[in-house]
């Protein structure tokens, strides 16, 4: 797996904000969620919508209970276009688990990042 450094400081981006960037080619959406980082495919796999720049969001958590429980706040994007939502830790889509979208792992070396495709 080669890697790629880029020039994002990680103070540069703060939990919750994240920033898309151009890798030979490839759009890609690098997210900060509560201080660790995370990379995925501009891409949604639903209809090809430029996902990453969708809101970023939390969802309702599983109760046994008659009530909303909002919960995993920034760990979500949705895809502007149709709405679908998936983890930005792993790409896999909240209401069907068999879509994903395409992660990439980041590091952190000297304090700047590294994208690992």
């Amino acid at each position: 797996m080669a890697k790629k450094q880029f020039n994002i400081g990680t103070p540069d981006l703060q939990p919750g904000d994240r920033k898309i960037i151009d890798v030979d080619g490839k759009s890609i959406g690098i997210f900060n969620v509560d201080g660790e980082y995370f990379a995925m495919h501009n891409r949604c796999p639903h209809m090809g919508g430029q996902l990453c720049a969708g809101p970023v969001t939390g969802t309702t958590l599983e109760t046994d209970k008659t009530e909303f429980i909002y919960g995993r706040h920034n760990e979500i994007i949705r895809c502007g276009w149709h709405g679908w939502e998936f983890e930005i830790k792993t790409g896999i889509c909240t209401v069907d688990k068999r879509m994903r979208a395409k992660v990439y792992q980041v590091t952190v070396e000297d304090n700047n990042l590294v994208l690992h495709i």
